[in-house]
């Protein structure tokens, strides 16, 4: 059984990728880009332990109550966690979702390091946005990006470069108030909880 060191969840969002879809933060990163939106993040320490096949039945269950079209791997760094981040993908995308990952990684770097599970992983991305956060370069015109070094790299015919400025490229965020009166706020510029 493979295991995940989960950041956050949420099972429905229309700002972490194109369409409808859940998202999976990761708890972990090596990167420490300056600026980066999600601070708590980065520390590499147990979080939340799950198996990677809960996680994909959750995810599951959020199609069928959310009708999303996909989930979105996001961090810290996913990469960093890629060998359980695969089976979740891989069980996902047989059902017929989309996979969209985001490193800090550039792609010339993910093949250097040959991290176990990554070459699995890609096999069930559809979408991979490659390269670290820097603050001085921001990007504008994009969706989901931060800064303009940052790649949109298609792995499947599923997605292509329209939906790098569809809605004109909006900065949206979303936010939630539980009933205990805590509020998050995920999507562009940061996730906070």
């Amino acid at each position: 059984m493979e295991l995940l060191n989960l950041a956050a969840w949420l099972p429905c969002t229309e700002v972490e990728g194109p369409g409808r879809r859940a998202a999976i933060w990761l708890q972990g990163c090596d990167k420490r880009c300056v600026g980066c939106c999600n601070p708590e993040f980065l520390k590499l320490v147990e979080r939340n332990i799950v198996s990677a096949e809960s996680v994909a039945q959750d995810i599951l269950d959020a199609k069928q109550i959310y009708d999303i079209e996909g989930v979105t791997f996001l961090g810290g760094e996913p990469l960093l966690q890629a060998k359980g981040l695969s089976r979740v993908a891989e069980f996902v995308s047989d059902a017929g979702l989309s996979v969209m990952v985001f490193t800090g990684y550039t792609m010339s770097e993910i093949q250097e390091m040959n991290l176990l599970g990554v070459d699995h992983l890609l096999q069930y991305t559809d979408l991979l946005i490659d390269g670290p956060y820097e603050a001085m370069n921001p990007d504008g015109s994009r969706n989901w990006v931060g800064s303009t070094n940052q790649n949109f790299i298609y792995l499947s015919n599923r997605y292509d470069s329209t939906i790098e400025k569809q809605n004109n490229a909006t900065r949206e965020v979303e936010w939630r108030i539980s009933a205990d009166g805590q509020i998050t706020a995920n999507g562009w510029p940061c996730t906070v909880r």
